[in-house]
């Protein structure tokens, strides 16, 4: 083979969307070496995925077969609104072991890092743009408009950094129904993204993100209603990694001719989960203190 496979795939929630994408990448996909393999591990599984999820709030959302829990969601939520932009390292200290960077961070203040300066932690870069306070105002202003685009990689940094940014870029625009009411679409890029191990709580997050931070922006300025439309996901690899395919053979492609779709996906919006949802949030916050009291 001398092509990395190019999959599309949609459906018309969250769940069935990102199902879709893991079946048919791990049918279509081609098999890669990676730079985290360890001696022994299987090549992963890979292919360009682009998936379209056609109502993003509509049940069922929640697939079971992610690798994680409901307040798993609500920190990732947390995360990419900036309740962790404070974890961030010193990037000129080698001694120094915290995240390089967090997608809120790059986006809310791009173009600024920190470094130590005479021994304090201190913010540097040659200019600090608000990416989501410009595309809120843009949208505002101009719903139709073809610049509402936040982006994340800084080459300065992210050429030589370890792990640099997977989220590439939001690319947003609104189609107005005959009822008046905003529909926000939008078009989000990963370099990489772990198809098995993090794509659907990325999914998820920035479906979140885009509803609470981006379209109730754009609702508080304009007094216009704002759902969300269509979000199609770009991942130029869409893999999942040697060492998880028996973990996704287990748990989903070889129980799907003995499970209903039903009983493989929750609805987000039943009252139960959202409950569980919403009470993990002052968890999450004290569990980000504690972490914070003991670094």
């Amino acid at each position: 083979m001398k092509n990395i496979p190019v999959i599309t795939v949609s459906g018309v929630s969250l769940a069935e969307t990102y199902e879709n994408a893991l079946i048919s990448l791990y049918e279509q996909g081609t098999r890669f070496k990676t730079q985290y393999d360890k001696p022994g591990d299987p090549l992963s599984i890979d292919c360009t995925m682009n998936m379209t999820i056609l109502e993003p709030e509509t049940d069922p959302m929640i697939h079971m077969a992610f690798p994680g829990g409901i307040d798993d969601l609500k920190e990732y939520v947390l995360e990419l609104k900036g309740y962790k932009n404070h974890w961030v390292k010193n990037m000129n200290d080698k001694s120094d072991t915290r995240w390089e960077y967090t997608y809120h961070g790059r986006l809310k203040n791009y173009g600024v890092w920190k470094d130590l300066v005479d021994g304090a932690s201190t913010e540097v870069g040659p200019f600090k743009v608000d990416q989501i306070e410009s595309v809120i105002n843009k949208l505002s202003e101009q719903p139709f408009t073809r610049q509402a685009q936040m982006i994340t990689w800084m080459p300065n940094l992210d050429n030589t950094c370890y792990d640099p940014p997977c989220l590439q870029s939001l690319w947003y625009r609104i189609l107005e129904d005959e009822e008046g009411v905003y529909w926000l679409n939008s078009n989000i890029r990963f370099r990489s993204n772990d198809a098995w191990g993090a794509s659907f709580m990325n999914m998820f997050g920035f479906i979140q993100f885009n509803k609470e931070v981006i379209a109730a922006g754009v609702a508080e300025r304009t007094g216009k209603t704002v759902k969300l439309g269509r979000l199609n996901w770009q991942a130029d690899s869409y893999h999942i990694y040697g060492k998880d395919i028996k973990a996704a053979k287990e748990r989903l492609f070889e129980r799907i001719s003995e499970m209903a779709f039903e009983e493989r996906t929750m609805p987000f919006n039943d009252p139960f989960i959202r409950d569980m949802y919403d009470g993990a949030e002052p968890v999450v916050i004290q569990k980000i203190k504690e972490f914070d009291e003991r670094h």
